[in-house]
């Protein structure tokens, strides 16, 4: 018999960074946090990893799955770790390894961005 305790996950609370573009001009604040996330996808190499993250089987990847991208280690994780910082990733180490998944709600919001407004 177990002792260990079930615990439920958290759902982070990601919000859109911003309506459809051709909805509104962006307030400075919008135009900020979607430039930070397009700066970040805007690296060949971080783009290939957050689409390797992102097709990954299961929605998640280890970095030992998605480190051949032609540049050593320690530039994967440098830009991982920008990835993270744009919002784009979210992380957890189990063990030795780091695992990273791309929270649906970035992928819905970033296409919203994109996405033209609905008709009223």
């Amino acid at each position: 018999m177990s002792n260990a305790k079930v615990l439920p996950l958290l759902q982070p609370q990601v919000e859109p960074c911003c309506p459809p573009l051709t909805e509104r001009p962006l307030t400075a604040e919008e135009a900020e946090r979607t430039a930070m996330m397009f700066k970040a996808l805007g690296d060949p190499v971080r783009l290939r990893l957050f689409s390797a993250v992102a097709s990954h089987e299961g929605g998640e990847a280890c970095v030992c799955d998605i480190s051949d991208v032609g540049v050593s280690q320690p530039t994967v994780s440098h830009h991982l770790k920008k990835l993270k910082e744009a919002g784009l990733l979210s992380s957890e180490r189990r063990g030795t390894w780091v695992y990273y998944r791309v929270e649906p709600a970035v992928l819905a919001a970033m296409g919203q961005l994109l996405t033209k407004a609905a008709a009223a």
